[in-house]
């Protein structure tokens, strides 16, 4: 398992440095991404429902080719903020967009492109959710103890 994390980790770090320094978007990087970082994406490529991405990066438009990745790999997230400061682009994703900006638990990631701005908030969140995957486990493991039984009615 260890292994595993330190691949996973390996992986995302080479996927963060090809982004940040590309001075623009292109097909062999969203291939790139798609092909090491998604899930769900090759599953829906072969019913169809990816084309889309495949038509706007055929058209250039990078910016929603980088967000139709971003909604299709990742549905529980949205883009919570974008916002161009001082040259550069900044892009939050979050889980529950409609939280205070304050208490809410985003994914921010920049650039001063766009659509690579998008991207890599992209593949910091799916490093997150793997990272979250292996570590927390959202439903206890209980063992049952088959001599014992316990009334948890309320007789009152």
């Amino acid at each position: 398992m260890m292994a595993f994390a330190a691949d996973h980790e390996v992986l995302f770090d080479r996927l963060d440095e090809a982004l940040r320094l590309a001075a623009e978007p292109a097909p062999g990087l969203f291939a790139k991404i798609i092909g090491s970082a998604c899930v769900r994406i090759p599953v829906l490529g072969k019913s169809g429902k990816a084309n889309k991405i495949d038509r706007l990066l055929e058209a250039g438009a990078w910016t929603d080719a980088a967000l139709a990745l971003s909604e299709l790999e990742l549905p529980a997230w949205k883009v919570r903020r974008v916002v161009y400061e001082d040259g550069g682009w900044l892009c939050s994703l979050s889980r529950q967009p409609n939280l205070p900006v304050e208490i809410d638990d985003t994914v921010d990631a920049s650039h001063d492109v766009l659509a690579l701005a998008i991207l890599r908030a992209f593949v910091e969140t799916r490093r997150r959710i793997g990272v979250a995957d292996r570590t927390i486990s959202t439903v206890p493991r209980l063992t049952w103890a088959r001599d014992t039984a316990i009334c948890c009615d309320n007789f009152a």
